[in-house]
């Protein structure tokens, strides 16, 4: 399956070689050590996430119509049934104004419901509908198969090491 349409592979391609990987002249003279932007680690991970996301975006955006914060509310949704805006929060890494839109708009859709929390009246739940199961249903295996194509290339031991990696950054940039 083709995830990259051909317009926005170029668009990526040349914005990422011109803004990532020519060095930018460094204007600032210091006599510290320069702080060169396509070697830095946030700079570097943010560009990822960026080309990742943007590439995702095209396996569920154009046919289903949803955002990216949407279509992750519907997998934290997706993992646990029942769930308030809150718990969408802390599992879909979307601050509190993304989870409202993005649930708002999954309302609008017909892909999520709204409804009183029976054991405490002040608070409601989420649950996608039916509709919303179905659309989750399609996603899922595309988004199997884009992890996998991704991963195309990388041993299992480095894909292993990947993973190991990424949950040691996340342990230090969450006690930041």
């Amino acid at each position: 399956m083709e995830y990259f349409s051909p317009l926005l592979k170029i668009i990526v391609s040349f914005e990422t070689i011109i803004n990532y990987y020519f060095d930018m002249p460094d204007s600032l003279t210091t006599t510290d050590a320069p702080l060169l932007l396509q070697d830095f680690l946030p700079y570097r991970l943010a560009v990822l996430a960026k080309l990742v996301g943007a590439a995702f975006s095209q396996a569920y955006g154009e046919r289903f119509g949803i955002s990216n914060p949407q279509w992750r509310v519907l997998f934290a949704l997706g993992r646990k049934p029942n769930c308030s805006a809150s718990h969408v929060v802390q599992h879909a890494a979307l601050d509190k104004v993304q989870v409202s839109r993005a649930v708002a708009g999954l309302i609008q859709m017909g892909f999520v419901a709204r409804q009183i929390d029976t054991t405490d009246r002040r608070n409601s739940v989420l649950n996608m509908t039916e509709v919303g199961r179905e659309i989750y249903d399609q996603i899922v295996p595309e988004a199997l198969a884009f992890e996998a194509s991704l991963k195309e290339g990388l041993s299992d031991a480095e894909v292993h090491q990947l993973d190991a990696l990424l949950l040691k950054l996340v342990a230090k940039a969450s006690k930041l």
